[in-house]
């Protein structure tokens, strides 16, 4: 679940970067987004089935 959130709240800072006025990379960011909403939506869709990532063994 830190996971995810740590995610989200990554993606909310690309999303921040790129719409500031000073974005002197912005194609660039905008592949970075593209790459980090996979990344969210990978996550939340793993958090809302309930695997665990890193299972622990007994």
């Amino acid at each position: 679940m830190n996971q995810t959130l740590l995610t989200i709240l990554i993606f909310a800072f690309l999303v921040l970067f790129i719409v500031s006025p000073f974005a002197g990379l912005a194609g660039l960011m905008i592949m970075l987004l593209i790459a980090a909403f996979f990344f969210l939506v990978a996550n939340v869709f793993q958090a809302i089935i309930g695997s665990d990532p890193n299972p622990r063994e007994p």
